[in-house]
């Protein structure tokens, strides 16, 4: 696995439970290689005033032919119910569904994280979770505004310790894309500059 891909799960899992678990962590490592050959292309795709859309077209290129059904709607509680869309959905054979959700600015600023946890919590058809974030979003100035990935641990990390802190969720994965530090052209660009990277 890369070092751009970060894995939590809960404390305590039943023996079927873990080889779900383990299932899915399969597909995910199959999804952090291909984030990995396609990095140019998301390094591209991550421009300034740019959408999520972008991200998610290249993700969607290879989740899809594996079955994962493209902008699904999620079943919940009561008005939640139908009012929710993934990204991404797969139902497994042999197991809970696999939620994917792909993000790009906002994502500890307005929360969009946390509101992706909470809408996989929601859903009794879903199980794990695979959030897909930028290294960094930056301001127009050139210094970066939020670094999401690298704050998932302190986020995400106490919902999976003890059964009191457990959400409704068994495994949770968080791939990093887009470059951590500014670059033009392979090379750090002259101060102020965005050519090259993401924001929002």
């Amino acid at each position: 696995m890369s070092d751009r891909y970060r894995r939590f799960q809960r404390s305590q899992l039943e023996p079927e439970e873990a080889a779900e678990v383990e299932r899915v962590a399969a597909i995910a490592a199959g999804l952090d290689e291909y984030l990995t050959s396609r990095s140019e292309a998301i390094d591209h795709a991550h421009q300034l005033h740019a959408g999520s859309k972008l991200i998610q077209d290249i993700v969607g290129d290879y989740l899809e032919p594996l079955g994962f059904v493209a902008e699904y709607k999620v079943s919940g509680p009561g008005d939640y119910a139908g009012a929710a869309r993934a990204d991404f959905y797969y139902q497994p054979p042999d197991g809970h569904g696999i939620l994917v959700e792909v993000e790009r600015g906002g994502v500890h600023t307005n929360n969009h994280d946390l509101k992706d946890l909470w809408k996989a919590h929601l859903s009794p058809q879903v199980q794990h979770l695979f959030l897909i974030v930028p290294m960094a979003n930056w301001r127009a100035d050139g210094r970066a505004r939020e670094r999401p990935f690298q704050r998932m641990p302190s986020r995400f990390a106490a919902f999976f310790q003890s059964p009191r802190q457990w959400i409704d969720i068994l495994s949770l994965h968080v791939f990093g894309y887009g470059p951590l530090e500014l670059h033009l052209d392979g090379e750090d660009p002259s101060p102020g500059s965005t050519a090259g990277v993401g924001t929002s």
